[in-house]
């Protein structure tokens, strides 16, 4: 693996980065095949997931919910998906489960369902937790599998899974905005079409990966690219503490925009909720966008750099924000969502040349850890709301990237 450092910390029993690397050998370049297939599916489950928060205004109305309890969905949701997603990635690091990626999506097809019948508030937070189920099982092995297909180009591939599910999240609101606000709560069901096409999808990659791990024989030794050099576990651990330090800054910021964001367009610029939703859909379009730029700038000119300058070079922006009219707004939340987002391939491919042989892990905790923080965020800043209004929410946040100076503690790798 190139730029790998090898720490001290032994791999499990069964060794899934040799499968990883003699997967990867077989083929000259990324199985791009394969890549699209899971960026597809990825698309699918994360439009699935957008569509919770993309009709919190509707709830609120029909269930008359205050910010608080707003918050508590979102809570609900992303505590559920973090809390299972390391579980599972350590799991399947040593038993992979190809047709995992399938099951996870029929939970969130169950989720969407419940939701779009939902008669009480105890039902919604149901809903929300079966969602978050399926995303916990559907990211550990898809992380594997991205990398399984990457051919080497370890960030180009985390960018094109990782934009898919951007891309979805972005759709969602846009979706909402035009099907499910007109036509109510009950519509929410047709996107039951959705979560089926993710399955069928998820179903081929599954034959994939399955093929992949029985063409490989399970190594007898213990596996590990040529270290760039050897960390000590204290020094890998702490490391890892920085790297979940920045998800922490990134998710949180995030939080404000996917939970609140509509409200804030509504409440201070006077907006439909159509409206916000398509401004909304605006900002996660830019997320998108600097995901896919993430990966290959990390390939090229190292993962540091980019986490850099994507944690500190948003801060112009998010400190502008909370002063501009709507214009300006609108304008605004491209470079914030483009650069803010470019950190995640780097920083997952990172933490994977970190610990080689624990895929799954690693895509289980910063996913898990990514969502956590922005089930904290949307419950932390829903109360702020509550208490001292919604545009309190973005000039405290605006500050958030400054803790993105804790990447001085990075150790430099070869890439």
């Amino acid at each position: 693996m190139t730029g790998a450092i090898e720490p001290a910390i032994g791999d499990p029993p069964q060794a899934p980065a040799v499968r990883d690397r003699a997967a990867g050998a077989g083929v000259p370049g990324p199985a791009f095949a394969v890549l699209g297939a899971l960026s597809l599916s990825h698309l699918l489950n994360d439009l699935v997931q957008s569509l919770l928060p993309a009709i919190y205004p509707l709830l609120k109305t029909q269930f008359r919910l205050d910010f608080g309890q707003i918050g508590l969905i979102t809570f609900v949701f992303q505590v559920t998906a973090s809390v299972l997603q390391p579980v599972v990635g350590i799991y399947t690091d040593r038993r992979p489960l190809p047709f995992s990626l399938a099951f996870g999506m029929g939970s969130s097809l169950v989720g969407l369902l419940l939701l779009s019948v939902a008669w009480a508030y105890g039902l919604l937070l149901l809903a929300a937790g079966l969602v978050g189920f399926g995303s916990a099982v559907f990211h550990p092995e898809a992380t594997r599998v991205a990398r399984l297909a990457s051919g080497g180009r370890y960030g180009l591939a985390q960018s094109v899974f990782q934009v898919g599910g951007n891309a979805g999240t972005a759709l969602g609101p846009l979706l909402a905005a035009f099907v499910v606000v007109p036509h109510g709560q009950g519509s929410v069901a047709w996107f039951s079409l959705v979560a089926l096409a993710g399955i069928c999808v998820l179903a081929l990659v599954g034959q994939w990966y399955a093929g992949r791990l029985r063409a490989v024989p399970r190594p007898a030794t213990r596996a590990g690219a040529p270290a760039a050099r050897v960390l000590s576990r204290r020094r890998v651990g702490l490391t890892i503490a920085i790297l979940l330090t920045l998800i922490f800054s990134k998710y949180f910021y995030l939080a404000s925009f996917s939970s609140y964001y509509t409200f804030y367009l509504i409440q201070r610029f006077g907006v439909s909720v159509a409206q916000s939703q398509i401004y909304l859909f605006v900002f996660l379009g830019a997320v998108a966008a600097g995901t896919i730029l993430g990966g290959p700038i990390g390939d090229r000119f190292g993962r540091k750099p980019v986490i850099w300058g994507s944690i500190l070079g948003v801060l112009p922006f998010t400190l502008a924000l909370p002063h501009a009219d709507l214009v300006w707004t609108v304008v605004l939340t491209v470079p914030i969502g483009m650069i803010l987002s470019s950190a995640m391939p780097a920083i997952l491919v990172y933490a994977q040349e970190l610990l080689p042989g624990r895929i799954g892990l690693v895509g289980g905790l910063f996913f898990g850890f990514a969502f956590g923080m922005g089930g904290l965020g949307a419950a932390v800043l829903g109360e702020v709301a509550d208490h001292a209004g919604i545009t309190a929410v973005y000039a405290l946040c605006a500050y958030l990237p400054l803790i993105g100076l804790a990447a001085v503690f990075l150790p430099r790798l070869a890439r």
